[in-house]
């Protein structure tokens, strides 16, 4: 059984969604990070960057136990795996892999920023503020323009960039985003939230 180290947060909650999409068994073992403990010795064992999400596969595919971490790496292993949501000609994958890594790259590391500085700062830095609010809104703009004429991120299908993509979404709030402003974004956000596989994974960890 996989065993899935993570906490809910946009980047773990990608992982369990793609896994209950999957239909995969898995175990979670949570990790607080509201109290540091993605630095204990023992996780930082598992990931030395210390962060979540990390899985633990015991059937790897060599036979061995194998721990992946970065949420991205996690979503493409687990999708060859299981031969499921990430397709195999090269044109269809490629276009899935440069969307992941339009959410590995931009949506997640500013959207994050956008978190912490719109949300969480212990004092107002107005610079930042602006900075991550106007590139939240530049980011959701290039997706308003890419699903204007289509169902999902990327090839014809529901693949992982969609998953990796859906829980940072889910806090448009937290970016002080209204999606009326964006309706291609919401049509496919309450798209990919009706999937009952998403919304088991949001819950994750209980």
């Amino acid at each position: 059984m996989i065993v899935l180290y993570t906490w809910s947060t946009p980047n773990g909650r990608k992982v369990s969604i793609l896994l209950e999409e999957l239909g995969l068994p898995y175990e979670v073992r949570p990790i607080d990070i509201t109290q540091r403990a993605q630095f204990a010795p023992e996780f930082l064992a598992l990931n030395p960057n210390g962060k979540i999400p990390v899985i633990v596969d015991p059937d790897g595919p060599d036979g061995r136990p194998i721990v992946i971490f970065e949420s991205g790496a996690i979503l493409v292993y687990l999708a060859d795996k299981a031969g499921r949501l990430l397709p195999r000609d090269v044109r269809s994958r490629t276009e899935v892999m440069q969307w992941l890594m339009f959410q590995m790259g931009g949506i997640g590391p500013m959207l994050g920023q956008a978190h912490h500085f719109l949300k969480f700062a212990p004092e107002p830095v107005p610079y930042a503020v602006e900075r991550y609010r106007n590139e939240a809104r530049r980011l959701y703009g290039v997706l308003e323009r890419h699903l204007a004429s289509r169902d999902w991120i990327a090839s014809d299908d529901y693949s992982i960039a969609d998953i990796a993509t859906y829980p940072w979404i889910a806090r448009h709030p937290w970016q002080q985003i209204d999606l009326d402003d964006f309706p291609a974004v919401k049509a496919w956000y309450e798209r990919v939230g009706a999937r009952p596989a998403v919304q088991r994974g949001m819950a994750v960890p209980a």
